[in-house]
This record gives C-alpha cells, sequence and structure tokens, in this order.
C-alpha cells in the first residue's frame, strides 16, 4: 500500500498557532513553534538525558545492542512522526509526546515503579505517567521563570492521558485507576491546567501512544532473540509473525537466522504502521471532526490499530509475558533490582542526612506523606546505575544484576 508522505494538515490536526499556551507567558520564538521549542526543551532535559542508563528490559551492563529507556524513546518518535505525517497530523506535537512519555521512569523500568508504588503506598502510590508530568511541570529547573519546562497544554493534555481517558463523565476512575483511584496529584494537576480527565487527547497524542505499543512489540522481539530467550520458530505461536516468517521464507529462502529476526522485526513495524494508517484514516472520515477538540470528545480512539491487528498486538503481548518478561533470567535480575530500590527508600527515609542538600532541605519539618514524596522523587530521578552506587554506599551487599 502507499501512503501520501506529503499530505495537507488535516482540519481536526493540532495547530501550533492555535494552541492554547503555556502556565507562564514567555516570548513567541522567531524561528521555532510552541510544539517544536516543547520537542526542544524535552530533549535538552536533564531527565531525558538519564533516559539513557534506565532498564527497558536488560539492565543497562547486560549488552550494548539491548534497548534502554533512551533508544525505546527514540524509536516510538520515529513511529510517531511516520503516523503523524501520513494522517495530516502536527508532527512536531506528535515527536514532543513521544520525547516526553517516559520521562517518570524509575530505575530498572517496571519492578523499579512497582517498588515505588509499593513503597508510597501511604503517600499515594507511584504511577511513571503521573510522574512524567511532575518531570515537566516541577522537578526540572533549568530556567530562571519557572520550574519544569513550562510546555504547552497540548503537551500537558497529552502526557496525562497517555493511556486515555483517566475517569468517566461522572469522575469514576477508568481502566488502570479502577482499583486504587486516580492519584489525587493527577486531580490537582489537571484542575490546576484545566485539563478534563474524561476526554481523549489529540489525534497527536493518540499516535504517540499507539506508537509505543508498536514499538515495544517490536523491538522487544528483537531483543529477547537476540537475547536468546526464545526462538524464530517459537514466535509462530502467534499468526501474525508466522505469515511475516513464512512470507520472508519465499522470498529469501536462504537468509540466516540473525537476518531472519531483523527482516521479521522490520515488517512488523511497516505492517503495524500501515494498518493505523487506514484504520484511522476510515474512522477520522467517517466521524469528520472539524477540530482538534472534535477528537478529543469523540468518546473512543481514533487513532489505534483496526481489530484485526489489536487482536496480533494482544498476541504478540501474550506471547511475550511467560518467554521474556517472565522469563526466569528477567525475572531473577528484575527481583533483585527491586530489591536496590526498597532499600534505598528505607534508607532514605531513616537517614536524611544522605540525600542531597537540595532533596533533604526542609524534610526535617514535613509530614510523612511529604517526606516520602520527595524521597519518592529522588530515587525516581535516579539512572539504574547510579541506584546501584548509591546503594553499595550504604549496604554491604549489592546485586550484579546479571
Amino acid at each position: 500500500m502507499a501512503i501520501d508522505a506529503g499530505r495537507e494538515r488535516a482540519p481536526y490536526a493540532s495547530h501550533p498557532r492555535h494552541s492554547r499556551g503555556r502556565r507562564v507567558v514567555e516570548p513567541e520564538s522567531a524561528v521555532r513553534n510552541v510544539f517544536r521549542r516543547d520537542c526542544d526543551r524535552i530533549i535538552h532535559s536533564t531527565a531525558f538525558r538519564r533516559l539513557k542508563h534506565k532498564t527497558q528490559v536488560f539492565v543497562f551492563h547486560e549488552g550494548d545492542h539491548y534497548r534502554t529507556r533512551l533508544t525505546h524513546t527514540l524509536e516510538v518518535t520515529q513511529i510517531a512522526r511516520s503516523l503523524a505525517r501520513a494522517l495530516g497530523l502536527d508532527e512536531d506535537l506528535a515527536e514532543a509526546l513521544a520525547l516526553a512519555h517516559d520521562l517518570g521512569h524509575p530505575p530498572f523500568g517496571h519492578v523499579g515503579e512497582l517498588a515505588l508504588a509499593q513503597s508510597l503506598a501511604e503517600a499515594g502510590g507511584f504511577d511513571h505517567n503521573i510522574q512524567a508530568l511532575k518531570v515537566v511541570t516541577a522537578l526540572e529547573r533549568r530556567y530562571a521563570a519557572f520550574d519544569g519546562l513550562n510546555l504547552t497544554w497540548e503537551t500537558l493534555d497529552g502526557l496525562i492521558k497517555h493511556n486515555g481517558p483517566l475517569t468517566d463523565r461522572m469522575g469514576a476512575p477508568l481502566e488502570r485507576y479502577r482499583k486504587n483511584g486516580v492519584p489525587e496529584s493527577a486531580r490537582r494537576f489537571a484542575a490546576d491546567f484545566e485539563i478534563t480527565l474524561w476526554t481523549h487527547t489529540s489525534a497527536e497524542g493518540q499516535a504517540a501512544a499507539v506508537a509505543d505499543d508498536i514499538a515495544y512489540d517490536a523491538h522487544d522481539l528483537d531483543d529477547g532473540l537476540r537475547a536468546g530467550l526464545f526462538r524464530l520458530d517459537e514466535v509462530r505461536e502467534v499468526p501474525l509473525l508466522a505469515a511475516i516468517l513464512d512470507e520472508i521464507a519465499r522470498e529469501y529462502p536462504h537468509l540466516e537466522p540473525v537476518r531472519r529476526g531483523h527482516e521479521l522485526v522490520r515488517r512488523i513495524i511497516t505492517r503495524m504502521i500501515e494498518d493505523v494508517t487506514v484504520a484511522s484514516d476510515a474512522r477520522l472520515s467517517a466521524l469528520a471532526p472539524a477540530s482538534p477538540e472534535a477528537v478529543r470528545q469523540a468518546g473512543a480512539t481514533l487513532v489505534t490499530f483496526s481489530e484485526e491487528m489489536a487482536a496480533s498486538d494482544r498476541a504478540i503481548k501474550a506471547f511475550l509475558m511467560p518467554h521474556m518478561y517472565r522469563h526466569p533470567r528477567v525475572l531473577t535480575v528484575m527481583e533483585a533490582a527491586r530489591g536496590v530500590v526498597r532499600d534505598l527508600f528505607r534508607h532514605y527515609s531513616s537517614h536524611h542526612e544522605c540525600l542531597p542538600a537540595d532533596w533533604g532541605r526542609g524534610l526535617v519539618d514535613a509530614d510523612e506523606a511529604t517526606r516520602a514524596r520527595r524521597i519518592g522523587d529522588f530515587i525516581a530521578g535516579m539512572t539504574d546505575n547510579f541506584a546501584l552506587t548509591e546503594h553499595a554506599r550504604y549496604f554491604d551487599s549489592t546485586p550484579e544484576l546479571r
């Protein structure tokens, strides 16, 4: 299928000239629009650089070729821009949302998040999407006039709704927030920035979210094959992957296994991008939204997989769960990593003096929840190697995580 690479801006695309603006008013740039400035501010942030040494699935020193949070983020960004270009959306806003979507991840990936969520259970818990908002609105301190990055309303709206609406119209929590409720920090943030939690985000935000899924499927298959956690013949459990492998075998019958794996990953990405483009175009054409706000009010995700590809996406994730994420080798390393985060939280809770001066300032007189959240913010900003270095300073035995 051919995709129009030069498609003109759609009426429902976000437009930088019509942005709802920034919380702190700033002079406009003479050479960059507001969404481009958001991209640039994220790229130059400390939190973005730290993604280089934060776990995706394999901790940083297991090998030079496995994905980190940074390489994952760059792959999501490439896919999001491709989707935005094909659908006539704003590429800069899609890029900004892809670049920022994982800024709130703590060290050691999802097990680090779980350890912090448990440690902060009495202080509001921990959610990496909400933490990303905290990073870009408060924790980054690079500018003279404000804390955070002072990003546009559209970027903040897309970040908080990266996984879709947080509540229904009546305020009842949805999806991942059903069990414990929407964090109070998210509700306060939404109220402060006049963001509705029950609507969807922009088409650009939806493109960044599905790009995240595409990147996960493709690069986790690639990393799992590289690590020897499963073989090419095993991925045939997934019908889409079996069909692609058969296609490759017909075209290149003598291709060596490593290249066959790379070709599989390349074709998965292409197939999924094309599917999202066609399916989303059909939905958008049928609804004919006249503005970005009409997309937000649509009551459903418009930029996403077809039903058939959504089933394949679920099948790939179902394959990866036992073969990769719960593989004994991965679980052993991740359980040790979770212990590192728990140990650090307990240590800093009892020894505030071990925190850097700017993090420990005022904690003696703060209430328990404030102290816990401050410590959580400090740990969440750590890279894998810094967390291990800190652990070695205070504990006699630090795992090697291999």
